[in-house]
């Protein structure tokens, strides 16, 4: 079966379709409002008429590219590509703006194929043991890793935790409007039937992460000349030297980890991945107060859990034919119109077509590592481009990819008032992160919360009698408690210093 996937996959026009998948990809994940998601759905038809083998090599290279692809807006424009690519504005956009971009984007890429790889391998040996584990999770089990998700805010609130929780508080609240889940009741819509389906996350990043920047820029329009000048930089490989590289195979190693496992679990996704990665490699860090300021750490992390969720989602879908996330979803469309039915069988069955895909998967994570790598010169001259001109063309690319998420108008003017609320958070000194994190997981939350109390018939305590979820609110409470505990002794540690800096200047 290897051997006949291996002739399948590599010919010419089956590496011209990856090729070809893999570039439209990067293309769709670059472009605010657009996805990977959106790539796979537009190409699924083209796909019908081929040979199986060859038309899963397409889907699956432009799953590969559209999730890498998020990482050029991210550091160049400060606007995700793609949600899984959240957490790589938070260090990619400040070396950005310090003359790294270029490095910043050869790191991506080098995270971005090392984290691919990474779960390539987890799907390829060790696909059927996890798959098992997957069968222990139900509703409690969700409930208690959305509840230790949440807790990411504590840790990504800087030092104000309270301003940190009312804006993830806020973003839960967003995530309320519209449908409730389960019993579809109408909540917050004001008699708008326009709010029915709730707020689509696509808009929300476009407002909170790019609007946002380019209001608040527009006061400031005297100084966009000025902003316009980049420092030059020379970049050299991916970035990084072997030497450096060694040193951060913990982040690696980590990161890939936390994204196989989020990508293992259905309904998360890769930006919930992200963020936990990102959270945990700062939590790890001998200089966590660098996070956010432009460090690779940060970028490593990121990158490298967003696409090892890639291989990861694959593991659920392949094995029980349950899609990890939204892309998988529409893979799995793929994979049922070839007549391949996913579970336990499928290597019996269907192993020639198994095999390819794997083998897909690498072969287009190659493509990417070196086309991204040879497009990098063409991604950074965006920097060149002079403010005054450059922001208008990003504000109609962020109204064109809000309009084409859901088709409405609707969701342009959302797009302004999102933009209006970080533009606020910002005056009030708001962290905007918390705000997207609640927003994500808030759904989540919810519907296993009620999910669970229904099984239990109201009974709370079926949250610490299953040990899987007892576990995970144990770990939850004891990483809150140990974020105030930093926080705390920071404070006390920045009053003394104060103290002590006064009463010097008095003796002097």
């Amino acid at each position: 079966m290897l051997a006949t996937a291996f002739a399948n996959v590599f010919n010419p026009l089956c590496l011209a379709l990856i090729w070809a998948g893999t570039m439209i990809g990067i293309i769709f994940g670059s472009i605010p409002g657009l996805s990977a998601t959106m790539a796979v759905v537009l190409f699924l038809p083209l796909t019908f008429s081929m040979e199986p083998t060859a038309g899963l090599a397409l889907l699956v290279g432009l799953y590969m590219g559209g999730i890498s692809g998020g990482l050029i807006s991210a550091i160049l424009l400060k606007i995700p590509g793609t949600p899984s690519s959240i957490s790589t504005v938070f260090d990619g956009g400040p070396m950005a703006d310090k003359g790294e971009a270029g490095r910043a984007l050869g790191v991506g890429i080098l995270s971005s194929a090392i984290g691919s790889l990474l779960g390539i391998f987890a799907l390829m040996f060790i696909s059927p043991a996890l798959a098992k584990v997957c069968l222990l999770f139900g509703a409690t089990e969700y409930f208690a890793v959305s509840v230790f998700s949440l807790t990411i805010i504590a840790s990504l609130s800087g030092k104000d935790m309270l301003k940190g929780l009312l804006s993830g508080l806020f973003g839960i609240a967003i995530a309320m409007v519209g449908m409730a889940p389960i019993d579809a009741t109408t909540r917050f819509t004001f008699g708008n039937y326009q709010l029915m389906s709730g707020f689509d996350i696509t808009v929300l990043l476009i407002g909170v992460f790019a609007v946002t920047d380019i209001i608040a820029a527009g006061f400031g329009r005297r100084d966009l000349s000025k902003g316009a000048e980049k420092e030059k930089y020379h970049l050299r490989g991916y970035g990084m030297s072997v030497k450096e590289l060694v040193t951060k195979i913990p982040n690696f190693a980590i990161s890939s980890a936390i994204g196989i496992g989020i990508g293992i679990l259905p309904g998360i996704g890769g930006s919930t991945g992200g963020l936990l990665a990102y959270t945990a490699e700062k939590n790890r860090s001998k200089h966590p107060e660098k996070f956010g300021t432009g460090i690779v750490d940060g970028v490593i992390a990121s990158e490298t859990a967003n696409n090892a969720v890639i291989g990861g989602s694959l593991v659920p879908l392949l094995c029980m034919g349950i899609p990890g996330n939204t892309v998988a979803a529409v893979f799995l469309g793929g994979l049922l119109v070839h007549g391949i039915s996913p579970g336990p069988l499928i290597f019996e069955k269907s192993g020639q077509y198994v095999y390819g895909i794997y083998l897909a998967l690498i072969v287009s994570t190659i493509f990417m590592f070196v086309f991204e790598r040879l497009g990098l010169p063409v991604f950074a001259k965006l920097l060149d481009i002079p403010k005054h001109i450059l922001l208008p063309i990003i504000m109609v690319m962020c109204c064109v990819g809000a309009f084409s998420s859901d088709n409405r108008v609707f969701d342009v003017k959302c797009v302004l008032i999102f933009g209006l609320i970080g533009l606020s958070f910002k005056a009030f000194k708001l962290p905007g992160t918390p705000l997207i994190i609640g927003f994500i997981l808030g759904p989540m939350f919810e519907e296993n919360l009620r999910r669970a109390l229904q099984a239990s018939h109201g009974n709370w305590s079926i949250f610490l009698t299953r040990p899987i979820s007892c576990a995970f609110l144990i770990i939850a409470v004891v990483f809150c408690a140990i974020t105030v505990r930093k926080n705390l002794k920071e404070k006390k540690m920045a009053e003394t210093r104060g103290v002590s800096f006064d009463t010097a200047e008095e003796d002097g």
